[in-house]
């Protein structure tokens, strides 16, 4: 399985995926980070999932998968319950932060979060793609330009005007993984993650 590392800069939505010894630079007109809260174990978030890797094959669209851990212990009848092999508390905490500065914040599955900015329910193509479109019109995109040193060592400098703060994460994140869910929710189901 294929692993890149990417610094994301969410405040703003701008992203540098990063190659082998490669120097690489956002422009303010660089592609749209779209966030989607899901999990294995929620039966509404197949569809979700599905969509974001339709999204994930537009370069002007990081499409990054979180999956949330409250839907671990959650059982459903006889099927039971499932843990999400790729929950992480982080991701539930990560979900929780943007609930909390977005205005209308609410956490739930499957949700999407289009530039750091705004959210909705992650299989509502017309509302994803509304807020995509809003997200390319937004003018405050930061410019990002990373150079490698090494495998262990890189410099990131962030150009723009904000009154507000950022942050830098870098994100390294699998491509198309395939699971087969054996109880829950979406029990028998492969499912996909992006």
């Amino acid at each position: 399985m294929k692993s890149t590392l990417a610094a994301v800069i969410l405040s703003f939505g701008a992203i540098v995926t990063l190659a082998h010894n490669v120097n690489a630079e956002t422009a303010k007109d660089g592609p749209i980070v779209v966030e989607l809260f899901t999990s294995q174990g929620c039966y509404s978030c197949p569809p979700a999932e599905a969509y974001l890797g339709e999204l994930s094959k537009n370069p002007q669209v990081v499409a990054l998968e979180f999956h949330v851990d409250y839907w671990d212990e959650l059982v459903y009848g006889s099927a039971g319950k499932w843990k999400d092999v790729f929950s992480q508390p982080e991701f539930t905490a990560r979900q929780k932060i943007y609930a909390g500065n977005l205005p209308k914040g609410q956490a739930y599955t499957p949700q999407i979060v289009v530039g750091g900015t705004d959210f909705a329910v992650g299989s509502d193509r017309r509302a994803v793609r509304k807020l995509i479109a809003k997200a390319k019109e937004n003018n405050s995109l930061a410019g990002v330009s990373v150079l490698r040193h090494s495998q262990t060592e890189l410099t990131a400098k962030i150009t723009g005007t904000s009154e507000r703060a950022i942050s830098v994460w870098l994100v390294r994140f699998l491509k198309n993984v395939t699971t087969r869910v054996r109880s829950g929710e979406n029990k028998g189901k492969k499912l996909t993650s992006h």
